[in-house]
Order: structure tokens, then sequence, then C-alpha cells
């Protein structure tokens, strides 16, 4: 058994964190039979380990026997440098770009091949939103994705370009027409979507330039049933944001 526990794959330690990636923005609570086959784990063992993360609060379990991420994951998370020090600093800007729009407002990045949003402040227009803080998206069908595929690297391109989904009939699934969009993106500044990740639901975003080195750090966007007015308006509230963003980061 010593000799086995140092194998990767197997040890305590890959065990605990097969359990915690069990969970993501679809699979927010867990039946024990659930957590087990997503983990890869023997369900002893999953109902063991997960018994331990629950008594430290990792892990919650509720009265009908689920399993949840815990208090103390949640706020560890808070404390990732990449989430923590932005959405400290986004905050008031996008308290500002709600109060001006009342719009649902994004704060995003990139996060390997799908764009992670880190803050959701919803408006008050009865919009379709898929949306939620900690979910992760494909890059190609949303506003603040967009932006952040135009500004990605070319083999995180190319991978998206490779495997563009259809996700409502709007979606755009062809790779040169998505490509001449990203081009205008990086020209104007500005990525537009138009019922692409959601019926009813259009965005308009805007990339957060770090101005310490000129890099694209994030992206925000507001999400309405329409771009046909107050398209000028919900622009300029976002790039009064997200300049204000770029100066403090």
């Amino acid at each position: 058994m010593a000799g086995n526990t140092s194998t990767p794959g197997v040890t305590v330690t890959s065990r605990l964190l097969a359990i915690i990636g069990a969970f993501d923005e679809r699979h927010r609570s867990l039946a024990l039979s659930e957590l087990a086959h997503r983990a890869g784990l023997p369900v002893p063992t999953a109902h063991r380990l997960a018994g331990e993360l629950a008594a430290g609060s990792a892990l919650q379990r509720r009265e009908d026997g689920r399993f949840e991420v815990g208090r103390l994951l949640w706020d560890a998370g808070l404390l990732a440098p990449v989430e923590g020090r932005l959405r400290q600093v986004a905050e008031p800007f996008l308290h500002d770009v709600y109060a001006a729009t009342l719009a649902t407002v994004h704060l995003a990045i990139r996060e390997g091949d799908e764009v992670l949003y880190l803050e959701r402040m919803m408006g008050r227009t009865s919009v379709p939103i898929i949306s939620s803080v900690g979910s992760r998206l494909p890059m190609h069908s949303t506003g603040v994705g967009k932006v952040l595929l135009a500004h990605a690297p070319s083999e995180v391109q190319e991978r998206v370009f490779a495997n563009l989904t259809r996700i409502t009939p709007y979606t755009i699934v062809v790779r040169p027409v998505l490509a001449t969009q990203l081009e205008r993106i990086r020209r104007d500044g500005v990525a537009t979507t138009s019922e692409e990740m959601s019926l009813g639901a259009c965005s308009l975003a805007v990339p957060v330039v770090r101005s310490s080195d000129n890099t694209v750090a994030a992206a925000i966007g507001v999400v309405v049933p329409s771009l046909k007015r107050d398209r000028q308006r919900l622009l300029g509230a976002l790039q009064v944001a997200a300049r204000g963003i770029g100066r403090l980061l």
C-alpha cells in the first residue's frame, strides 16, 4: 500500500482534488454516487473523503445528503490573485456601469479556451442569462468571450476555431466569419453578439487594457434585449469603466 500511495493519481491528495474538481457550474450539488462517478473513485472512498472535507467546511452536506462546495473553498477561491485583485479594482466601476445602464454587467477573463466569469451584476431588464460567477462558457458565442478570443494567443484561437459548436441558430460557427469579427474587434475595441449564447439576449463588450504593459487583462460587457437602441450610451459606459480599471491594475 505504501508504494501505491506515491503513485500519481492514487495519492490521498489527488483523490481529494478529484472530489473538489467534480463540482462545476453545471454540477453545483452532487449525490454521493454522482460525486464518486465524477471523481473516478469507489463509493466508499468518496464517502470517507467527502465526509472529511465536510467536517473541515471544504464541502457542505445538505439535509438531503447531497454535497456542495463549502465555505472554506469559497473563501479560499476569493483570495486567488487573478480573481481577488481584479474584482477588487473593478467592482466600483462595474457598479457605475450598472447604475448608468441598468443592464446585466459582466467581468470576465480567459481561462484556457473558455471565458471565466468573475463578476455579474444582474440588470432589471428581463433577459435570459446563462452566466454566473465562476461559470465558464465558450468564447466564440459571448461578447466578453469574443473580446478575449480576439486578443488570445494564436494557438488558443486555433483550438477554438476547431471546435465552433452551435449553441443557438445564430451562433457563428463559420471560421472565416468569426476570424473577420475578431479582426474588427482588435481594430475597433468592441465586440457584440446577437442571440448567439441564448435567444433574446444581445451583448456588448470591451477589453480592459492594463496601462502598465498595454495587455488585455480582462473584458467587461453588458447583456441587453437589443442593441438597436442606446448602443452608444452602453458603449460609453463600458469604455469609461474599462479605462478606469486598466489604469488601476
